[in-house]
């Protein structure tokens, strides 16, 4: 049977948002349906696909493909600071509409469109997420190793296609070769290691530079406040 209109407007909510909807929001929704099921569905959807928690919800699908995290894993898993804004992105992304070409084009190469944004520029960061060894035993090999995971990763998400097996041999019944395989690393081989020399960028701007040296002072105030009082206290 149909389902009521309580019911729809939870099922409704959490697909969209992955909230249930408030009581508010159930009671105008069963109260719109009883005059034109079909209008309160539509308007509905609308609110619902305009809430900022809809981009948050789907984007988590998105970052969960390209295996977004804000650390490096390995040994000391180290923190990728801003990180956050990548995520950022997919979020509004969602929310805006963003077309899926230019959200792919953005990612993969936001750096190199004709006319950059900070926006497409923060798409790259797309390429940060893969797994970093800060003290690699072998580097040479570990930077091959961050080139197959960006293979990885791009292949299954975008082409919905692994190309794994090809990264050491050819395979008779596999239509990608191992040569197919280090021509599409090729196109990955130029982006620059986030450590090397003038690559590291300051995505700040001078608002958030101004606001964050306040900040920064008033926190440096606090402390020296809070030393000059246990001075005396340790002293004694």
């Amino acid at each position: 049977p149909q389902a009521d209109p309580g019911v729809l407007i939870r099922r409704l909510t959490y697909d969209l948002t992955g909230l249930p909807p408030t009581a508010a929001e159930l009671e105008s929704f069963v109260a719109a349906s009883a005059n034109d099921p079909e209008a309160a569905w539509a308007a509905a959807v609308d609110r619902l696909l305009a809430s900022p928690h809809y981009g948050e919800k789907w984007a988590r699908h998105w970052l969960d493909l390209v295996r977004y995290a804000e650390s490096n894993g390995f040994e000391r898993d180290n923190p990728k600071p801003h990180l956050w804004r990548y995520r950022d992105y997919v979020v509004d992304a969602f929310n805006t509409n963003l077309p899926y070409d230019q959200f792919v084009i953005e990612q993969l190469a936001g750096d190199e469109i004709a006319e950059p944004t900070m926006r497409s520029l923060v798409a790259t960061g797309y390429h940060r997420l893969m797994q970093w060894d800060d003290e690699p035993a072998d580097r040479e090999q570990h930077v091959y190793d961050v080139l197959a995971d960006n293979v990885q990763v791009t292949s299954e998400t975008f082409l919905a296609s692994t190309l794994n097996c090809s990264r050491c041999h050819d395979h008779k019944a596999d239509p990608i070769s191992q040569k197919d395989y280090y021509s599409f690393m090729a196109f990955f081989k130029g982006v620059t290691h986030y450590r090397t020399e003038g690559t590291i960028l300051n995505w700040a701007n001078a608002e958030e530079k101004t606001a964050f040296e306040k900040e920064r002072q008033s926190g440096l105030a606090r402390l020296e406040a809070e030393k000059a009082a246990l001075l005396p206290e340790i002293r004694s």
